[in-house]
């Protein structure tokens, strides 16, 4: 018998960056037991580049990503979530659509590589590092006895997860 897959959304502004880095990372690490969705409130359009570089250069099929609007998935049919992650600080600010089913909802906020100058190095650097940051909240993530931890104690852990190293400043309120 199969068990029950949970599904999670990354809200991020452009849905561009950080919130596609995290649906790459919790698709592959999750390998079944996690489906990972993601979007934004002011979607870019399209993904950028250097996101595309990052996920290519460590093995990802890039063909399935696109920066699309969390309207997306308040329309019939849209997959019930479970968990829905702010991964950048606009978003966590921002009054977010109802979810059906009412997921547990945090703020993994992450400074946004996008903004980073430089060097095309240096602007490497900080898509790696953002890159980084994701995958060891979403590695403990995924190894949380979520089936066997209440409401609270799990809301409790997936806040904790989201003040480690290199998270921005938290929403003024809760999304």
């Amino acid at each position: 018998m199969q068990e029950h897959a949970f599904n999670v959304l990354f809200l991020c502004t452009g849905n561009s960056v950080r919130s596609i880095i995290a649906e790459a990372i919790l698709n592959k690490v999750g390998q079944g037991r996690f489906h990972a969705y993601s979007a934004g409130s002011q979607p870019k359009g399209s993904v950028n580049p250097n996101t595309i570089e990052l996920l290519r250069g460590l093995g990802y099929d890039t063909s399935v990503f696109r920066s699309k609007s969390w309207g997306a998935f308040t329309k019939p049919g849209a997959p019930k979530f479970d968990f829905v992650f702010t991964v950048c600080y606009n978003a966590a600010a921002e009054t977010c659509p109802v979810w059906p089913g009412q997921p547990m909802t945090t703020h993994w906020g992450v400074p946004d590589p996008a903004e980073a100058t430089g060097t095309p190095a240096e602007i490497g650097l900080a898509f790696k590092d953002a890159y980084r940051m994701l995958n060891q909240r979403i590695g403990i993530f995924v190894a949380l006895p979520i089936k066997s931890l209440d409401q609270l104690s799990l809301q409790n852990r997936l806040k904790e997860i989201g003040r480690l190293e290199g998270a921005t400043a938290k929403a003024a309120q809760p999304i």
